[in-house]
């Protein structure tokens, strides 16, 4: 006698605009997800703005349609929660595990806060739910038509097959705020850490113009890692390509201009959506 055993499916959801459009799609049937996993990097790192939408609307939203909103978070080995703000700011740490931007280049540092924090994170529970190499679960990542540049089906767990029905769906960004609408859902905030220096500068404006204590808390890590790099005797690191203290590149009360066009952020799909 041969045993089948049930296809797992499951969306990358990451409280975004992308993200949180395909939990409407889904609703409306024209996704064939039911099950959707916000990898939560922390609630002190999350920007507050996603973790407000997630709770006040993308989860009652969710359970009103028989969709499964689930989230998970990095767990150590001796059991105890990490968070990615956590990691960089450990009394004794030297770790920088987001892209930090680099002298004199401006270019981003590597980074193991997308690896470890969103894509092991996910794929831990969709080995606990029974993905496995020879029954490998398909994860749907978030990326728009206009971002097919994002696009990369290498960062993922063996056990784990990407798509991007957004994709096969021929949905832009520009398409999400109709589609939110159409069943009741406001438009989400850009979701992201809010110290990720993948941030363009307006971001980091609306930061300082909307949420100053929350900018304040971002001058002040970058303010912590850069008196590590001086014990070290290394090159100080930026939270912006602009190669200056955030509170001077960013200041208060003179409008940026979208810029920075070039640099599309996470390029993993798995962040940003």
């Amino acid at each position: 006698m041969t045993t089948t055993t049930e296809p797992i499916k499951a969306f990358s959801f990451g409280g975004g605009v992308q993200s949180t459009t395909a939990l409407a799609l889904a609703a409306r049937g024209e996704l064939d997800y039911r099950t959707f996993i916000f990898a939560n990097v922390g609630d002190d790192s999350e920007k507050p703005a996603t973790l407000r939408y997630v709770e006040q609307y993308a989860r009652p939203f969710a359970e009103a349609h028989g969709l499964e909103l689930v989230t998970v978070g990095r767990v150590r080995q001796d059991g105890t929660s990490e968070t990615l703000y956590g990691r960089i700011t450990r009394e004794g740490s030297r770790s920088l595990p987001i892209p930090v931007r680099l002298s004199p280049s401006g270019a981003p540092g590597t980074r193991a806060c997308t690896g470890d924090f969103k894509i092991k994170v996910i794929g831990k529970e969709l080995k606990r739910r029974g993905a496995s190499r020879d029954n490998p679960a398909t994860v749907g990542i978030g990326i728009s038509l206009d971002e097919i540049g994002r696009a990369n089906k290498r960062r993922c767990e063996p056990h784990e097959q990407i798509e991007y029905p957004l994709l096969d769906l021929g949905i832009r960004r520009a398409d999400c705020p109709r589609i939110l609408r159409s069943v009741g859902l406001p438009v989400p905030p850009k979701s992201a850490c809010w110290f990720c220096p993948f941030h363009r500068p307006e971001n980091w404006h609306d930061m300082r113009r909307n949420e100053p204590e929350l900018f304040a808390k971002a001058c002040d890590l970058e303010a912590l890692l850069n008196r590590r790099r001086d014990t070290l005797g290394k090159d100080h690191v930026y939270l912006t390509s602009l190669l200056r203290p955030l509170a001077d590149a960013i200041p208060d009360g003179v409008d940026t201009l979208p810029f920075d066009d070039t640099d599309t952020g996470c390029d993993s799909g798995w962040c940003m959506t």
